[in-house]
C-alpha cells in the first residue's frame, strides 16, 4: 500500500483467482478483500513434497491511513496483480469565517 497526493493505492498478488471471484468492500477506514482460489487440477493419489499455492477461501483487511472516497474507488487485475485505487477526500485546510456584528 502506498499513497500519492490524490489517492491511496493497494496492490496484492492474487494469482489464480478470477476477478469475478473477488469481493472488495470499503467501510470507514478499512478495506476488506475476500475471495476463493479453487484447484482445478485436483489429483488423487499423489503425495506432494511441497505445494506453494494455497487453495480455498481467503480474506484480508487493511486499515487506511487517511479518509477516502470509497464511491470513486477503482479496482483492476492484470497478470495476477490486483490494484485498488481509492481517491482521498479533499478537505480545505484553510477556512475563512466571517464575523457578524
Amino acid at each position: 500500500m502506498y499513497e500519492t497526493d490524490d489517492e491511496i493505492v493497494i496492490q496484492a498478488t492474487i494469482a489464480g483467482v478470477n476477478p469475478e471471484d473477488l469481493d472488495v468492500e470499503i467501510e470507514n477506514d478499512v478495506v476488506t478483500i475476500t475471495g476463493e482460489r479453487t484447484n482445478t487440477e485436483e489429483k488423487k493419489g499423489q503425495n506432494y513434497f511441497f505445494q506453494e499455492c494455497f487453495w480455498g477461501a481467503f480474506s484480508r483487511q487493511i486499515i487506511l491511513p487517511s479518509e477516502v472516497d470509497g464511491s470513486r474507488a477503482e479496482a483492476s487485475m492484470k497478470n495476477g496483480v490486483f490494484t485498488l485505487k481509492i481517491p482521498k477526500i479533499e478537505r480545505k485546510k484553510l477556512r475563512k469565517i466571517k464575523v457578524r456584528s
